[in-house]
């Protein structure tokens, strides 16, 4: 039988020299955007968020009953890699901007911190942001919008958040100490723009087809969003979840950034099977990129994500 080489000689073909191509080492631009109704949506990135151990984040399960749940859905049991998935939503009046990542703060690690590039590649300016909404003030959520020079990096824009979280993550009073850096960053960026800031309410429609849910629990004022353009509807979950396993499989599972961490899982398991229920599309802010997809009901009392294959035709 020939050999590779003889092969190649004898059709003609390139051997495996000739098929050494350089390593590349680059990626596609961060961004996909796809129709929402009469509305065009764009996903951007702030990068990947590597949370550590999920065996000291996600309290509750058994160390076999967590390792159980990550090898039977093919993923790592030593670090719990998060995304930041941020949408900027372009109704045909306004562009809004939801959450605005972990701005200059390094505090999970140098992969952070890409919102602004990544909305250079999707060619979207930061200075045509009309409206910033924010689903609560935690480090990766509100971080980016001042820059460390106290300029805000969407200066046209109005910015929008519950009170009850600005009230409390501004607040070196209530703020524990060992969240000392959440205080910092929301003092940081949301005291700079506080004559530009609109306080949310539960229910109400403050933007044209936005309207806020209250789901507390995760931070004292955590607020989701119900997305309506033409006959199609989104539901931005902001950290309603920030596991597609660990936190659906058992949604009274407890995650250690939660304020409160028994109200949220009840926020969780409420809202969950009213979105299961309703068949409502999510979009998820730390699930798999893009994040969007749908949610149901396991069987067992649980859920499971479905992710939302990405159409790359407009």
């Amino acid at each position: 039988m020939l050999g590779a080489a003889a092969a190649a000689v004898a059709t003609g073909l390139p051997g495996p020299a000739g098929a050494k191509a350089p390593m590349l080492r680059s990626q596609s631009p961060y961004f996909y955007r796809f129709a929402l109704g009469d509305a065009e949506a764009t996903m951007v990135s702030d990068g990947t968020l590597p949370l550590g151990d999920p065996h000291a984040n996600f309290l509750g399960l058994t160390p076999a009953e967590m390792d159980a749940q990550l090898n039977s859905n093919f993923l790592p049991l030593s670090n719990a890699v998060l995304e930041q998935n941020i949408l900027i939503l372009n109704t045909g009046s306004k562009l809004v901007l939801f959450d605005t990542g972990m701005g200059a703060l390094k505090l999970f690690g140098p992969t952070t911190g890409k919102l602004l590039t990544t909305m250079r590649q999707a060619g979207i300016d930061p200075n045509d942001i009309d409206a910033v909404v924010m689903s609560h003030a935690h480090v990766d959520h509100c971080g980016g919008c001042v820059g460390d020079d106290g300029k805000p990096h969407f200066p046209n824009a109005q910015y929008y958040i519950s009170q009850a979280d600005f009230d409390y993550w501004t607040d070196p009073a209530k703020v524990p100490a060992s969240f000392g850096a959440f205080l910092d960053t929301a003092r940081k960026n949301l005291l700079p723009i506080r004559d530009r800031l609109v306080f949310v309410k539960d229910g109400q429609e403050f933007l044209p087809g936005i309207q806020a849910i209250a789901a507390p629990g995760h931070s004292i004022g955590h607020t989701m969003f119900m997305i309506t353009s033409g006959k199609d509807s989104l539901c931005y979950l902001g950290d309603l979840t920030h596991h597609p396993v660990l936190l659906m499989e058992k949604p009274l599972t407890e995650f250690a950034y939660d304020t409160d961490p028994k109200q949220s899982a009840q926020t969780r398991l409420k809202m969950l099977t009213m979105l299961a229920k309703n068949r409502i599309p999510v979009l998820a802010y730390h699930f798999a990129w893009p994040g969007i997809g749908h949610v149901a009901e396991n069987g067992q009392g649980g859920f499971r994500y479905s992710p939302q294959a990405m159409k790359m035709e407009l």
